[in-house]
């Protein structure tokens, strides 16, 4: 292998005006919003930049983008204006944040090229973003509260790269929905026929079991999402329209697949979740959507009303796409990325899997390195890098 390409890691803060009518984020003026981002800049010059944003989680410190820039790939790691609190996330406005990020790498930097780098859930978060930016029809969120993505000038990207990602937060939230709790209140109160830690059910699940299982996951979030609508309207309508109120979701690690490897099968290792054992994460206080506010749920996690719908948005991009799986992704099941890969309306795209690489690569700085051999070749093929591909 080649020696690796060195490189400096500079901090970077991406400052814009914000319209948002109240605050949902601590620290700061109002009307302002201040992105932190790294920037990692090889001496191998370039006019394409890759841009990841997660919509939580900080992109920057992860190995894979060490080894892009190793590689002589530019990269702009940016962080959401939510990055470790998804309590009260609006995906509309982390959309917004993106397009700060790509404006920035445009204008600021001066990059000819950018190309979305969507990792996990920067995945779908670079599908709603790219449609939007080719495509703006969003002029309000879910709950109502304006923000029009079309006065927000959002820059398309040149092209996609779709890596571990997985379709959407609400749908991977609701496939991960304990379907056996009864009362939101009192999550002891379970159906012991679906309960997957109870001592009724044990794996392999059947096709029977698992549609049950399925509509009622899909139940219980329409349960959710009408409290959640009908306690809105209530502030609403007591003039408090400003005002937000703030819950708990437990039960939040039970998708079968992870004590199943049949079920949405690949090499993953059973009983066991990106997070770690599936029946602690369910009641911890990491699970996701444990606290969410009342906008935040109808933006991020409701089935029916959340926008950040990977494939939904994928089939509307015009860009090129590539998708690359981990055959022994512990976050992101294959079928995720095969509906990301499908739902691309041309024929300029590409598929890729990563045997036996696990959702972070964590010990497997060589398959990690077959991943980023996938992505130059294809930024080199439409002319996104003028680096030598190795």
């Amino acid at each position: 292998m080649p020696a690796p390409t060195p490189f400096t890691r500079r901090p970077v803060a991406i400052v814009f005006k914000d319209e948002s009518t109240f605050k949902d984020t601590y620290g700061g003026s109002v009307g302002l919003i201040a992105l932190q981002a790294t920037l990692l800049l090889p001496e191998t010059p370039s006019d394409t930049i890759l841009v990841t944003m997660h919509p939580i989680g900080g992109t920057a410190g992860l190995p894979i983008m060490r080894w892009f820039a190793e590689n002589g790939v530019h990269v702009l790691a940016c962080d959401s204006r939510y990055r470790g609190a998804d309590y009260a996330l609006i995906m509309e406005k982390v959309v917004v944040d993106l397009g700060a990020a790509v404006r920035y790498a445009r204008e600021k930097l001066g990059y000819a090229k950018v190309v979305l780098l969507g990792w996990s859930g920067g995945g779908s978060l670079s599908a709603f973003y790219q449609a939007q930016a080719e495509h703006p029809t969003i002029t309000a969120t879910p709950a109502g509260d304006p923000i029009d993505l079309a006065v927000a000038k959002l820059i398309p990207a040149d092209g996609i790269a779709f890596v571990a990602a997985h379709v959407s937060r609400h749908e991977i939230l609701t496939d991960a929905l304990d379907a056996s709790i009864r009362d939101e209140a009192n999550p002891d109160v379970r159906n012991g026929s679906l309960d997957l830690y109870g001592d009724q059910i044990t794996p392999p699940y059947g096709p029977d079991f698992l549609a049950a299982y399925r509509a009622e996951q899909r139940a219980r979030n329409r349960r959710i999402t009408a409290w959640v609508k009908a306690k809105l309207g209530s502030l609403k309508s007591a003039g408090r329209e400003r005002e937000e109120f703030g819950f708990v979701t437990h039960g939040t690690m039970a998708d079968p697949r992870w004590l199943d490897p049949a079920v949405d099968a690949n090499d993953r290792r059973p009983n066991w979740c990106y997070m770690g054992d599936p029946q602690v994460v369910n009641m911890s206080p990491i699970g996701f959507a444990r606290y969410s506010s009342l906008r935040s749920w109808l933006s991020q996690w409701s089935i029916d009303d959340a926008r950040g719908d990977g494939p939904k948005n994928a089939a509307l991009v015009s860009v090129p796409v590539l998708v690359i799986n981990n055959s022994a992704d512990d976050a992101c099941a294959p079928s995720h990325a095969h509906r990301l890969f499908d739902a691309v309306p041309h024929d300029d795209k590409l598929f890729a899997e990563i045997k036996g690489a696990t959702h972070y690569y964590q010990g497997q700085p060589e398959l990690g390195a077959e991943a980023i051999r996938h992505i130059r070749h294809w930024m080199h093929a439409h002319g996104f890098d003028h680096a030598p591909v190795g």
